[in-house]
């Protein structure tokens, strides 16, 4: 009996060292990732799609994977994290896919088209319709993994300091729309610029822009935009805006297995929480626009401007297509999707708000 008590403490002693050298070994095991961000701390919700991703995965990884966000203040090139995320000065990023269409144009639909897809038909080609495989072949040439981040859903059309009557109204105006969209307005004559979202607004008030595009209601008001440019456009040109993460597939690969899982799932579950917010965000701003901010003009481009903007899209995207295997395939796999899936979002969508308009 004496040996068999010596046994069992022997036993639980060894069990008991076992388990501390291992918790040891885990507690030794901690990942810091570092994340730099196009936007600025306070710019709400796009910087809340990482810093939500983060708490997540420190949370389901029981603090073995830890990621520090560093927003555009902190690292100073808002424009400037594709390569940091390509070189290694960080692991990942959050930013969005066509602000990177003079290094890859193959980059640039994987953020939304004029035309195209609304959010949820964009999820659905996301994830079920083969979009992910082809976001992960136009990035992997750039050793790295690109994730949807958080989409703002159908963009309004832009701020104007005067109303846009004709296709002459919009020849030589100074406008901030990045994108395919920025190609287009520029085709019709505008000198389109991309200027990050933290001089936005001086550059509108000191005349530097005439007109600008940013995203709904929801985040714009917050901006100001409607102090000096109080003719509000609606969209046409980003009918689901998809930021994207980036993450060096280097630093991906070295992750042990469940924690590349749960980095892809807070990834995931951050970005639709950020479509739920912005959502919200701007229902919740366009309930009081009438009141709070009546010197606000909502118009629609006229059938004139409209049916330039459609015909100068087709152009650039047959200029743009041409000798490019990769961009074909993509804008092919998408108006596939989109094809697919209209009849059903016009079934339970347009004509569900048709019959119910009051």
């Amino acid at each position: 009996m004496n040996n068999l008590r010596r046994s069992t403490k022997l036993l639980l002693a060894t069990v008991l060292l076992a388990g501390l050298g291992t918790a040891s070994f885990a507690k030794e095991r901690v990942y810091t990732w570092k994340l730099a961000t196009t936007w600025g701390p306070t710019l709400s919700p796009f910087i809340d799609a990482p810093k939500n991703m983060a708490k997540m995965v420190k949370e389901m990884s029981n603090g073995r994977l830890v990621i520090r966000i560093d927003a555009s203040n902190k690292h100073k090139s808002p424009f400037g994290v594709f390569d940091m995320v390509k070189g290694g000065q960080y692991d990942m990023a959050h930013t969005a896919s066509y602000y990177w269409k003079g290094k890859d144009i193959t980059l640039l639909p994987l953020t939304t088209m004029p035309f195209g897809m609304t959010a949820p038909e964009q999820y659905g080609w996301f994830y079920e319709g083969g979009g992910m495989e082809l976001m992960q072949k136009a990035y992997s040439k750039h050793r790295m993994l690109s994730y949807p981040g958080g989409n703002t859903g159908n963009q309004m059309g832009g701020w104007f300091r005067k109303e846009i009557k004709t296709l002459d109204d919009l020849k030589g105006l100074k406008m901030r729309i990045p994108g395919f969209a920025g190609e287009v307005m520029a085709k019709l004559g505008l000198a389109v610029t991309n200027i990050a979202p933290g001089e936005l607004y001086t550059s509108l008030e000191r005349g530097g822009l005439d007109a600008l595009e940013w995203v709904g209601p929801g985040m714009d008001i917050k901006m100001g935009f409607h102090k000096v440019a109080p003719y509000y456009y609606t969209g046409w040109h980003e009918p689901s805006t998809e930021l994207q993460y980036l993450v060096n597939k280097k630093k991906f690969n070295k992750l042990p297995k469940d924690l590349q899982v749960i980095l892809e799932t807070a990834m995931r579950l951050s970005a639709y929480d950020m479509y739920i917010e912005n959502y919200a965000m701007s229902a919740e701003a366009w309930s009081k626009i009438a009141k709070e901010y009546p010197n606000i003009k909502i118009k629609t481009f006229p059938k004139e401007i409209m049916d330039a903007i459609k015909k100068a899209t087709k152009e650039i995207i047959a200029e743009k297509s041409e000798g490019n295997a990769l961009l074909q395939e993509i804008l092919a796999s998408q108006n596939a999707f989109q094809a697919k899936a209209r009849p059903w979002t016009i079934m339970s969508d347009f004509i569900y708000l048709k019959d119910n308009m009051e």
